[in-house]
This record gives structure tokens, sequence and C-alpha cells, in this order.
């Protein structure tokens, strides 16, 4: 064998050597500058992100044969990441100390990019945030197709916001198929939660209070609907929901469907018996009264409301689709006493006629500051309307804003978390027909910082999952009970319950004035 001169092999070493130094440390002399920040998606530039969030994975969009991204900040040792891949998985370990080491300050992200002339391309740093507060650990979520007059698999997930779990809470094929929506948790709190089912299995309101659960039939002499949008007051005990008679309206052009209101209710569900209740004005038979709120002390009740639906139909044109586009919702309140169960007057927070909007979905910050509204050109289902969006009002001054979150597609069901530095809502601005969970920050002055994607392992997965998320919820806590004890607790009869009408309902105790059924008004 041909021995190798010393001195040549240390030059094939070195030569090897510097080659890979190439490839992953590159020399300051063969480097580009590009003035831009590169292109990345989701967008996590300029944001402030909670202590405990998950790491924020994204995917270069910049073309190129390898990728490096280098995370700085002035608290903890850079750290690094080498691909061959534009899509850029964060190392949870290394995600965290970064977090954790810099809370209440700013760190730095470096992209760059190997050219295919063998030059790296260093794009301009980004800057994010982290916030003093953390989030809340979990979210809870309903996933579905965008179907229009039928469903087919659908279910309850809960995410865990500090990695990337997520678990199924019900799935609707273990309840014969039957539709899961509109699920309510008491604020924050995985152990007492509502959630509407319909389908072959009969419809009902599961009522899960720690490990006691049962299935309700809202149905009585007053209202012949189910219950549909809820409140948990705080003090546990009761529910306000609305009973609302939809119909979907479809249309040849634009947003293919529309969802109107025919008329609604709001009524009170005791919780211990079982017992329905309402007042003529939270069910006035000239109005429509539909998403109700509590606020954090218990003692008012946040709510739409509009008129009848009858109000805009003339006698001669009884059509509806000739005057969906002219329905829009005030925001009102009603003070409430809750030992006494008494009722106060109605005050209109916010005027449609006034602000020319449809005023919707109100959720009271957890400190009774703010309140987090949806605002359309129209009607009482933002999900559809393009329209829509955040709002949010300072209670104590009456001024509201629309902040910089927004985009020129539906933005809708917002909710607050535990320390209410945080709040979710949910977003069709990827593509105008999947709606997607994004994350803002509330400073104590009302300032929103800019909404972010709930970041997953995979940053290309919404695209393809080909599902809309909606009615976002944190929770302090994972929830224990299990898909099989929720899936029993709604298909075994012996678990049913069929609500009964408080006999007050039927001639209001103050006034003497008859309170009549919804469906028989004219």
């Amino acid at each position: 064998m041909k021995r190798i001169d010393p001195i040549y092999r240390l030059h094939l070493l070195m030569s090897g050597l510097l080659l890979l130094l190439s490839c992953r440390a590159p020399h300051s002399g063969r480097i580009i500058f590009i003035s831009r920040r590169p292109r990345i998606v989701p967008d996590y530039s300029d944001l402030i992100v909670p202590s405990n969030m998950a790491p924020l994975n994204f995917r270069i969009l910049e073309k190129g044969k390898a990728y490096k991204v280098t995370f700085e900040s002035e608290n903890i040792d850079s750290f690094k990441i080498n691909s061959k891949d534009p899509v850029i998985r964060i190392p949870l370990k290394s995600w965290k100390k970064l977090l954790d080491s810099n809370r209440g300050k700013a760190f730095q992200i470096q992209v760059e990019v190997l050219s295919d002339g063998q030059k790296w391309k260093r794009y301009r740093s980004f800057i994010n945030h982290v916030a003093e507060s953390p989030i809340d650990g979990y979210l809870v979520y309903r996933r579905l197709m965008p179907y229009h007059t039928l469903w087919g698999e659908m279910g309850i997930y809960q995410r865990n916001l500090e990695n990337f779990s997520e678990v199924p809470l019900l799935l609707n094929r273990t309840i014969d198929n039957g539709c899961v929506n509109c699920h309510s948790f008491y604020p924050n709190d995985p152990e007492r939660f509502i959630l509407h089912v319909r389908g072959r299995m009969g419809s009902g309101m599961l009522v899960a209070n720690g490990e006691d659960m049962i299935k309700v039939d809202t149905r009585t002499a007053f209202n012949q609907g189910h219950a549909t949008f809820r409140s948990w007051h705080p003090n546990g005990e009761i529910l306000a929901f609305s009973m609302n008679r939809f119909i979907q309206l479809f249309h040849a052009t634009g947003e293919t469907r529309e969802v109107c209101d025919l008329g609604s209710d709001l009524m009170l569900y005791d919780v211990a018996s079982h017992t329905l209740s309402t007042y003529p004005t939270i069910a006035h038979p000239d109005r429509m009264e539909t998403y109700p709120c509590w606020s954090p002390d218990g003692k008012t009740l946040y709510f739409s409301s509009a008129p009848k639906i009858e109000s805009y139909l003339s006698t001669r044109d009884r059509n509806i689709d000739a005057i969906y586009s002219k329905i829009q919702y005030d925001l009102q309140s009603i003070s409430y006493d809750p030992a006494e169960k008494a009722w106060g007057e109605i005050s209109t927070l916010l005027s449609s006629s006034e602000i020319g909007k449809s005023i919707l979905q109100p959720k009271v910050s957890p400190d009774g500051r703010f309140l987090l509204v949806v605002m359309s050109d129209f009607g009482g289902f933002p999900i559809f309307n393009q329209s829509s969006d955040i709002h949010l009002m300072d209670i104590k001054t009456g001024r509201f804003k629309r902040p910089d979150i927004n985009s020129d597609q539906t933005e809708s069901s917002p909710s607050w978390s535990s320390n209410g530095r945080w709040f979710v809502f949910v977003s069709k601005r990827q593509d105008g027909l999947y709606a997607f969970p994004y994350i803002c920050h509330v400073d104590e002055a009302g300032n929103v910082s800019k909404p972010f994607l709930v970041p997953q392992e995979d940053p290309g997965l919404y695209p393809t999952i080909c599902e809309t998320f909606n009615v976002p919820e944190f929770l302090t806590r994972p929830v224990e009970a299990s898909w099989q004890a929720l899936s029993r607790a709604i298909l075994d009869d012996e678990l049913k319950i069929r609500a009964k009408l408080d006999e007050k309902v039927q001639v209001d105790h103050v006034t003497g004035a008859s309170v009549r059924p919804m469906w028989q008004q004219p």
C-alpha cells in the first residue's frame, strides 16, 4: 500500500474541515447581507410570546441548499439550528430555556440561507418579546369540515399549549355520529363544562360537574328549541343560554351561505334543580336576544339584541332573503342580583344604528375592565360573514376600538385567558375558508399585540388537515374526564333529564305581563 505523506494527509484533513465549516459556519467573506427580513410562514416576527409557549416552528420560503437559524438574547448563550430543509423545528429544551431566561425581555432570530453560488445570504434579523405573564396551558376547540347542511367526522379536542400534544375529548363517531358543538367551560375550569349534542341519539345539553355527568333536554312549554349559546355564572350554580331558531340561506356568489336567526330569547338554567327561568326583559316578545355573557362579579349580563325578524319584513314581501342583510344587533346589558334572583333595567352599551355594525359575541375580561366583541356589517352569525372583525371596548369609558389584529377575512369567537393578559380568536385569513386559532397579548392599558397562529410541530400542518377550528377556550388544567365517560353520559338513557319550567315564567310577577313563547309571536 502506498504511504500517504503526513503533510499531504494534514492538507486533506484541513481542506475537508474548511469545506465542512463553509457549510456550517460561513466565513465572513462569503456572506451576502440582505437588507430585508426572510419570508417565513407562519409569520412569527414582532410578537409578544407567552413565557410558557410551545416552540414557534416555521418554514423559510427563501430558496437554498442549506439553512441556519440563530437565536440570540442578552441573558443566555445563543443556540443554532442547521438544516438542509427549510422547515425549522426548534428543540423544546433550548426554546424553554430561551423563554424562561428572557421574561420581560427580547430575543433575536437570525436566518441564513446557502445559495446556489455557495454563498450564504444573511437576512435582516427579527425580534420577538417574551411576556412576563404566562398563558393558560390548554386550549379546547372543535375541529370539523366546513360542511353546510350535513356533518361528517368532527370532535372536541384539547391542545397542550406548552408542547404539541393534542388529544380528542370527544369524537362524534363514539356517539352514533351525532353533532357535537357549543361547548362552554366554567371560566377556564376543566371540571365544569357543557356541550350540546344532536343526532339520532337525541339532542340535549351535556352538563359535566366534576365526575357527575347528565344529559339535559332543555325543551319546555316556553322554549321548543334547545340551548344554544351559553355562559356560566361565576357562582357556578346557573347558566345563561339563548334559544335560537336558525335557518341557512345559500347564495350563488360571494359567501355561499348565511345563517339567519328567526327568533331568540335568553333563559337561565339552574344546575342543581334542572329548572329553567326567564324574564320579560331578556325574553322580550319584540326583540331577539342572544350571545349571553356574565361579568366576573356575576352582577351584569351582557348580550346582543335586535328587533324581532317581523319588524324587517314588509306586509307585501315576506322573503327572508330580501332582509337578512338589514338585521343588526345592539350590545346590551342588564343588572342581576344573584341572591334575590332579581333583574334590573336594560342598558344599551353600543347601538348598531349609531355604529352601523352588528355587535356580537361579547366576552368580558376576568378583571371586568375590557369587553371583546365581534362587529359585522349585518347579521347574528359572524363566522360566515367576511366583514366580521374583533373590537375591544373599555367598559369604564364606553370607548371601543378596532385593534390592528384584523384581516380582510372573517375573525370571530374571542375568548380570554384566566389572567386577562391573553385572548384567542379564530380567523379565516389564510384562505377565506378554514378558520384557525390566533393568540394576542393585551396589556393593562388595552394595547393589543400582533396575533400569532397557534404553533404546530409541523408548521405546514394547517393547510393539509382541511378542517376548521371553532369556539376556542383556554383552560388552566387539562380535562380529566375521558371520552368514554362523556360518550356514556350522552348515550345512556338513565343519565337523561328533562328540565322543568319555573312557574313564574308564564306570568311576570312584577308587571303581570304575559311572557309569550317565541314561536307563538306574530
